[in-house]
């Protein structure tokens, strides 16, 4: 049972930094304009044909570390996230969202983790939620509990939690890898039956998105049906209808799943970054592409030491009992993150030569 465990939480991990890594380059481009950047989505293009990760990568990897030393408790979960959230934002993270941030300036001002969250229905809390999901697949009042805690540190609208518990239990489900015939259906009516699971109108967004891949619509093509032509926004009622569409099309095959995601444009990271995070709890390792894997140009949340840390999880979901969080250089995160940023601005001066 551990090895499973730690199989599907590395793979969890991983997935979400490759969807991460693969979607950065194109995020924000519309669709047209990304096709005339990028033709082909055949490696990670953000530096030098190399791929790196963003706040959805590094928010999944806090909660992993968190989860490891408060070994399910939620107050314990809570006060440990709440402090690598304080301490992530001296690491000047570029591309941070705006709740994210006013709710860790609200933490560092001496709010509680409680009170620290801000009204907004954004991405956040869904792209930090599927390792939840795999870590207690077996415990749902536990996993409802420490998804709700992520998501009210930083967002308070329910939507928000809606939107995180539903990423949550896809990874969950994707864990078992129980796709036999008309495991879509089954999934979509899990939720109507999971307490917590969602307001109606996001059930119903997850369920037309099984149908319009029932029919073998794309998912471009239902993102037009819901009115994101232009691309995904950030806001979770439309992010995570559409990388349901694309799991339910792919959902065992991690490039032909992430690449009609990312065609899609707008929030591009996060989207491919949530799916890859689903796909990679069924997948593991073994499922994303090698070559993918040897051009992520991460340091120091190498390869590496994301394995370590999905390993070091599945130990304490397994066990029940706390373990110290994996170390990772301060100095090295610091000077990772001012080379970052850098590419950052380099991208969007880049954006504003042709092709238009």
């Amino acid at each position: 049972m551990m090895i499973a465990c730690g199989h599907a939480l590395t793979g969890c991990l991983l997935g979400t930094a490759m969807g991460d890594a693969m979607g950065l380059a194109c995020e924000g481009l519309s669709r047209d304009r990304q096709l005339k950047f990028y033709p082909r989505l055949d490696t990670p293009r953000f530096f030098l044909w190399r791929g790196m990760t963003s706040d959805d990568t590094e928010h999944t990897c806090m909660v992993a570390q968190s989860l490891i030393v408060c070994a399910g408790d939620e107050a314990a979960f809570r006060c440990d996230f709440a402090r690598r959230l304080r301490f992530w934002l001296l690491g000047l993270p570029a591309g941070i969202g705006l709740a994210t941030l006013r709710s860790i300036l609200k933490l560092w001002f001496g709010f509680p983790p409680e009170r620290s969250g801000v009204f907004s229905a954004g991405n956040g809390p869904a792209m930090r939620s599927a390792i939840i999901g795999v870590a207690y697949a077996d415990h749902p009042e536990r996993l409802r509990a420490l998804v709700r805690a992520s998501t009210r540190i930083t967002h308070t609208d329910p939507k928000a939690e809606h939107g995180a518990f539903v990423v949550a239990l896809a990874a969950r489900f994707a864990s078992r890898r129980a796709f036999e015939t008309c495991w879509q259906t089954r999934f979509c009516e899990s939720l109507r039956q999971e307490p917590g699971a969602g307001a109606q109108e996001l059930i119903e967004l997850v369920d037309r998105a099984r149908e319009s891949a029932h029919r073998g619509e794309t998912t471009g093509a239902f993102a037009e049906s819901l009115g994101l032509g232009r691309g995904v926004s950030g806001y979770v009622y439309h992010t995570v209808p559409v990388v349901m569409h694309a799991w339910f099309s792919h959902p065992l095959d991690f490039r032909k799943a992430i690449e009609p995601v990312i065609r899609c444009g707008g929030d591009t990271d996060t989207t491919a970054a949530i799916l890859g995070g689903i796909l990679g709890a069924a997948v593991g390792r073994e499922g994303i592409p090698t070559e993918w894997l040897n051009r992520l140009m991460e340091w120091p949340r190498t390869v590496s030491w994301l394995e370590q840390l999905g390993g070091r999880l599945g130990e304490v979901s397994v066990s029940g009992r706390a373990q110290p969080a994996l170390p990772l250089s301060v100095t090295g995160l610091f000077l990772r993150n001012m080379f970052f940023a850098i590419v950052v601005l380099a991208h969007g001066f880049r954006r504003l030569l042709p092709p238009y």
